[in-house]
């Protein structure tokens, strides 16, 4: 499975969602799908999309929240994960592309390419649901589902690690910053 294939599979699906993106591959390939005003992609900042996650879904409990992370960046702080757990906001969904390597920095393989399972992590962590997929289908039930449950929940999708010619969007980060700000106020 694809990443980008799972993104395209629900991006009509978070036309209503604040959505919070990690840096890299993730940004872009959403980018690259149409961007909306509600799209915050999160640059230089790897492991701290769940964070920014969580404090909207804190401040604004009536607006779902999605969170797309990868494997790379959420094992660089773990302790997000902690306090998504201790937290629970059910309007967040977390969403965890793993393709257990960091392509964004160069392909290096990271824990879960040796057995590390983050769908067991998130549970441990206090996460009352988390599953991991590994279809296409299976993916857009599951985050469809996570999506409209009042429940926080952590679907963890195992994708190819596909190599990303470009980061590159046309979208100058400034700019997202306001216009992502300029959403969470309607």
């Amino acid at each position: 499975m694809k990443r980008r294939e799972c993104l395209a599979a629900i991006h009509t699906d978070l036309t209503d969602c604040a959505v919070v993106t990690i840096m890299g591959a993730v940004a872009a390939e959403l980018h690259s799908l149409g961007h909306r005003p509600n799209f915050f992609y999160l640059q230089h900042a790897m492991g701290l999309a769940p964070s920014i996650g969580l404090g909207i879904a804190l401040s604004q409990p009536q607006r779902k929240v999605v969170v797309l992370d990868g494997d790379g960046s959420l094992l660089m702080n773990l302790g997000g994960l902690t306090t998504l757990g201790r937290q629970a906001p059910g309007n967040l969904t977390h969403i965890v592309f793993d393709n257990a390597s960091f392509v964004s920095i160069g392909g290096h393989p990271t824990p879960t390419s040796r057995g590390v399972d983050l769908a067991a992590v998130a549970v441990a962590t206090g996460i009352p649901r988390a599953r991991a997929v590994t279809t296409l289908d299976e993916f857009a039930t599951a985050a469809r589902a996570a999506i409209a449950s009042d429940e926080l929940t952590c679907v963890v999708a195992k994708v190819e690690a596909d190599v990303v010619t470009s980061f590159a969007m046309g979208l100058h980060l400034l700019e997202n910053r306001f216009e992502f700000a300029r959403s969470l106020q309607r």
